[in-house]
């Protein structure tokens, strides 16, 4: 007899987004003349850079000569590419990250995922709340907690993200061997200052505990000061993981690729307290279970660091952020109350009431979709996410019907 891994049965509900997508349907198929604009999903809209593209058409060619034919390649990325992130990722902030650090994959969701293979089952995992699904579902699927009750897992320890707090957390009297952090977070939006951040570390390094960085918005940072690594912080190499994506820089949503970094010395503990270096194991994984991002993607990476490729996907990103001004603008003068739209794409307003119900009342009457905060967990209630991810049309359009609807 096949058994189930009946860790999957826990979850109590569909993948949020599976969800919104079938209440989108449902209502674009009771009204199909009904134009709907979508604000929930962070999708990019924007096609890619013309300097990436055109990296892109050269790899092809590349492929089609026997003198430059790629097979496999490497599967911790390219040399070209590890050495271009760490050039103008971190080396330009002063920040001492090797491109043999530096292991390129398909995309910073999988390796959030995935990372987590290489502890102990009976590690103790902390995850912020409001939260990106994706840490608290993986853990899930692996066995580490127990059953869901009230929106919460058991066994999972949970930071509450509020306005009280700005939405960042902090490591006061926190029990816990692994914490998922993420800044420019998603998706309230907040960003987290220097000295917030290095308390974490420093909470980590004291206790030997491991900080896995989201950093996936982190080239949407205008605000002089605010940390776009972790590893700008003192002693974060000895306590933290960093994953990156050209999801949202670069528009490679479709396209896919991201990386993790995962600093040489940085160590867990065997149960007999005996050190063991975490590079090798993520080494080892990756070698076992991934055959590497593609070599045309790749080439589309690097071209997102040239003098062309980085002043064309900044232009993209303000664009996304000059979507996310109009929109937290007219909310706020509608009265809400609204976190990011400023170093970040997603808006997190305070809708004063039920977030499903907020999502259905936009998305009938105003055929506007939105993200209900409760998706994120139990402290999302109460609110919801807008993306800035659409054409500058759309967001107009989308203001003046939220407008109509609310005003």
């Amino acid at each position: 007899m096949i058994h189930a891994n009946e860790n999957y049965l826990k979850i109590q509900a569909s993948y949020l987004f599976t969800e919104i997508a079938h209440r989108v349907k449902a209502h674009q198929d009771a009204h199909p003349e009904a134009k709907v604009i979508r604000l929930g999903i962070g999708d990019v809209t924007e096609p890619l850079a013309p300097a990436v593209v055109a990296a892109m058409h050269k790899a092809v060619d590349d492929e089609a000569s026997r003198e430059t034919f790629r097979g496999y390649g490497p599967e911790q990325g390219y040399p070209f590419l590890r050495d271009a992130i760490a050039q103008n990722d971190f080396r330009k902030l002063g920040v001492d990250v090797e491109p043999d650090e530096i292991f390129v994959s398909d995309g910073a969701k999988c390796d959030c995922g995935n990372i987590q293979e290489l502890f102990g089952r009976n590690v103790k995992i902390a995850v912020p709340d409001p939260v990106y699904p994706v840490y608290v579902d993986t853990n899930v699927m692996a066995g580490r907690t127990g059953a869901n009750s009230g929106g919460r897992y058991a066994g999972l320890v949970y930071l509450d993200g509020n306005a009280a707090n700005g939405f960042v957390p902090s490591p006061d009297d926190l029990d816990a061997d692994v914490v998922y952090l993420c800044f420019p977070n998603n998706p309230t939006g907040a960003t987290a200052t220097k000295t917030q951040l290095q308390e974490w570390v420093d909470w980590a390094r004291g206790r030997k505990a491991l900080l896995l960085f989201d950093a996936a918005y982190e080239a949407f940072i205008r605000t002089p000061g605010i940390p776009h690594s972790i590893y700008e912080c003192d002693g974060a190499r000895e306590c933290a993981i960093e994953f990156r994506s050209f999801s949202k820089t670069a528009g490679f949503t479709g396209v896919r690729c991201g990386y993790t970094v995962v600093p040489k010395g940085l160590c867990a503990w065997t149960e007999d307290g005996s050190p063991v270096e975490l590079r090798p194991l993520w080494t080892r994984r990756q070698t076992t279970k991934f055959n590497g991002c593609s070599y045309i993607t790749q080439r589309g990476a690097e071209a997102v660091y040239t003098p062309e490729g980085a002043a064309q996907t900044k232009a993209t990103i303000d664009f996304y952020l000059e979507n996310a001004r109009i929109m937290k603008e007219a909310l706020r003068g509608l009265g809400y109350d609204v976190t990011g739209g400023t170093d970040s794409p997603y808006l997190w307003v305070n809708v004063k009431g039920e977030s499903w119900a907020f999502f259905d009342r936009l998305l009938k009457e105003a055929n506007v979709v939105t993200t209900p905060g409760a998706g994120f967990g139990r402290a999302g209630e109460g609110y919801i996410r807008i993306s800035a991810f659409n054409s500058r049309e759309n967001v107009e359009e989308a203001v003046g019907r939220i407008a109509k609807v609310l005003g």
